[in-house]
């Protein structure tokens, strides 16, 4: 690779629907936020001639990050897509967020590329959060590529960048990170930094200038051979190591002089097959040049070295009823299988769906049917529709470029599928398939919201509804308990967006209040009570007697109602009545406001009238006695407990445990993991981790994780329950 000269493509660069899929390669852009992503993308687009030399498209706007949230926030929010073409291949490069709350849209990119290039700063280093990104796509077999940026910055260094890459991604095999060029510097400056100007192939032997603002092709000096060849030797070893060809090693150390096409090749089938890892340097060009440092080789790695997606393996697919489809790998002339990875909408186009067409090819017009399974926990209903696939196109910037088909292997958008959602599979009308959403991350940070006046609340589940159409790493939750509408999000910055989606998008102005937890009551110990409701106000009166006794049950036990009247003292007709009214205010509370649980309600005795006593009397009389048993009774708040799962590196096991058992947790045990991390299990009241989202990614400096679900409700402690039942005083 960096052999071969390259012309401006000019209007060539703008990519178009492929013809086959050879001809297409998906690369996904990751790393942390601030690493430049999306300035690596802008140069690539550059150098590919489908930006003019101000970086911009032809409307005048950015390539990426063209939406005016991100604009406001100054970083990446959601997934985006940008097509260029490079030597007769298209290349579509998504860029992905490197802020950990949106990484639902760094997973849909995963899901929808081939290979992966992570962007690491030469300022900033490797942080934990890549390194877990790293062993999830090599855990998956996903081909990657390293660059390294922001070499402009005081004490940034190539080489040491190398080491710390080699360290961080090379596990039991460091060796198989390396770099294939060597930055060349140019005169130091004041400051003492000598900034970069251009690359030397380590393969190819050849230097690259970019200091004029394009590539110019030169031999290295006299002076430079001995940091070329101590570093070309390190990569041709590494290479070789991979190789295909197991006697080949064994004849470079016998002193062999492989040719560099045979390294090239073997380098490009080691990248391919994912055991290989390229270190690759860039920089975007300066005002008005062409180029920027290092994106001609980096399109070359792209186009030459990255898998195409006939290498990818088929996905997974079934009927919508579970059974199982073979498909042959990316094949157009196959049933159509596609994906939708990204869902927004447009104040003047409506909903677009970004999709990923696995199988088949998709045309305008045609009418293919819509899956959506497994989602249902987080708002999502299952469906099975037909819908009419209205303009294809490839999106630019704000431009969408009209296309009349994609094929197996490309994305592009379409425009205007009214139940398609983020996770939905489109295939045949009359082969309807359905392949399994990829794994997203939970939502645990809850924020709990209500319309700021009547014409919101009108447009409110509405908007909702299109949001988590738009997202499904939001969690929209109708509370039966506290009656509140929950929106539950991966973090702050994550709900931030949410609440200015709803406003700007679809015009639903919300506030926010504070969220409650689902709290119980029970007895503290046995207590009786005696409802009498008997009334005669003319006409036909309402009589009604009966005497309970109420008594505590374990845990998880729920109401139970026992009979033990005797001498008909209650008619039979009328004792389902008296549980009736006993179950109605068991749900409505009997201290302050919260479902009565786990107790044993005995009805001993009570009395009736031949004619005033109904159905509705008895009722009324249940519900009374057990108020009054209440009244007699102490009575204990339960608050949920959640069971929680943090995997956390080693080096935070104990200021997390320290953390949990400040929240009122137990912790239940710690468990040895892979890659130097701690699985901690500990129960924990949910009201002590509403915020545990944001408080773990402070705690553990964004590298731990963590899950939770609903184990039981206990007692709470006497103090805590006097603090909340001040503060519902208060509030009301």
């Amino acid at each position: 690779m960096g052999d071969k000269a390259h012309t401006h493509p000019g209007a060539a660069g703008r990519a178009s629907a492929a013809d086959r899929p050879t001809s297409v390669r998906n690369v996904v852009l990751v790393g942390h936020s601030g690493a430049g992503k999306t300035t690596l993308v802008e140069a690539l687009a550059l150098t590919a001639g489908a930006l003019n030399r101000a970086g911009r498209v032809e409307d005048g706007g950015c390539v990426s990050d063209y939406d005016e949230m991100e604009h406001r926030q100054q970083r990446s929010v959601q997934l985006s897509l940008v097509p260029v073409e490079w030597d007769g291949i298209k290349v579509n490069l998504l860029d992905t967020p490197g802020y950990a709350d949106f990484v639902g849209e760094l997973r849909a990119g995963l899901r929808a590329a081939d290979a992966a290039l992570f962007v690491v700063s030469a300022a900033d280093g490797v942080d934990g959060s890549t390194r877990m990104l790293w062993e999830e796509c090599a855990a998956v077999g996903m081909p990657r590529a390293i660059v390294v940026t922001h070499l402009e910055a005081a004490r940034a260094d190539f080489e040491e960048m190398t080491r710390i890459c080699a360290d961080a991604f090379g596990g039991d095999d460091p060796d198989a990170v390396l770099p294939l060029y060597l930055p060349l510097h140019g005169p130091q400056a004041p400051d003492g930094h000598a900034p970069v100007t251009g690359l030397v192939g380590l393969l190819s032997r050849k230097l690259f200038d970019y200091a004029s603002g394009e590539r110019v092709e030169s031999e290295p000096g006299e002076d430079q051979l001995p940091r070329l060849d101590e570093a070309r030797s390190l990569l041709i070893e590494g290479i070789i190591s991979e190789s295909e060809d197991e006697t080949l090693m064994e004849r470079y150390l016998g002193g062999e002089q492989v040719d560099v096409k045979t390294l090239v090749e073997d380098l490009e089938r080691a990248v391919a097959r994912g055991v290989f890892f390229p270190v690759l340097a860039a920089a975007p060009a300066a005002e008005g040049a062409r180029q920027g440092l290092g994106t001609v080789e980096l399109l070359e790695l792209i186009t030459r070295g990255f898998p195409t997606p006939l290498e990818r393996a088929a996905p997974r697919v079934t009927t919508p009823d579970g059974a199982p489809r073979e498909l042959r790998m990316c094949d157009p002339d196959e049933s159509l299988v596609a994906e939708v990875v990204k869902t927004s909408s447009d104040p003047y186009v409506g909903r677009i769906s970004l999709i990923r067409v696995f199988s088949g090819t998709l045309r305008a017009d045609q009418t293919v049917h819509v899956s959506g399974h497994g989602l249902a926990d987080r708002g999502h209903e299952d469906h099975d529709v037909d819908e009419r696939i209205g303009a294809l196109s490839t999106p630019f910037g704000k431009q969408q470029r009209p296309v009349s088909h994609v094929i197996a292997g490309d994305l592009a958008c379409v425009a205007k599928l009214s139940r398609a959602e983020t996770g939905d599979t489109i295939s045949a009308k009359d082969d309807p398939l359905l392949m399994a959403p990829w794994d997203m991350p939970d939502p645990l940070l809850p924020l709990a919201i209500q319309a700021h006046s009547k014409p919101d609340e009108d447009k409110l589940s509405q908007g909702l509804a299109r949001l988590v159409a738009e997202d499904p790493t939001m969690r929209l939750e109708q509370n039966q308990d506290t009656h509140q509408v929950v929106l539950w999000c991966l973090g702050e910055a994550h709900a931030d967006v949410a609440l200015e989606r709803l406003r700007s998008r679809y015009g639903v102005q919300v506030d926010v209040v504070p969220h409650r937890v689902s709290l119980r009551e029970t007895f503290g110990g046995k207590a009786a009570g005696r409802g009498r409701h008997v009334k005669q106000s003319g006409g036909h009166g309402q009589y009604a007697i009966c005497e309970i006794e109420v008594e505590p049950l374990p845990g998880g036990s729920g109401i139970e109602f026992v009979d033990k009247v005797v001498g008909g003292a209650v008619p039979r007709q009328f004792i389902p009545s008296v549980e009736k009214g006993v179950r109605a205010q068991a749900a409505k509370g009997v201290a302050a406001g919260h479902p009565l649980i786990d107790v044993r309600v005995t009805l001993l005795d009570g009395k009736a009238h031949s004619v005033d006593s109904s159905d509705a009397a008895f009722q009324t009389a249940g519900a009374l006695a057990l108020r009054e048993a209440a009244a007699e009774a102490k009575i204990h708040l339960l608050e949920p407990v959640a069971e929680v799962s943090v995997l956390v590196g080693d080096d935070y096991v104990g200021t997390v445990m320290s953390d949990l058992s400040g929240r009122r947790g137990k912790v239940l045990g710690t468990e040895q993991t892979s890659g130097g991390r701690t699985l901690i299990r500990a129960e924990v009241p949910e009201m002590e981790i509403e915020r545990y989202a944001v408080d773990l990614r402070s705690l553990s400096h964004g590298t731990a994780r963590f899950d939770r679900r609903y184990a039981r409700h206990e007692p709470m402690p006497q103090q805590v329950a006097e603090r909340l039942r001040g503060e519902l005083r208060a509030a009301s």
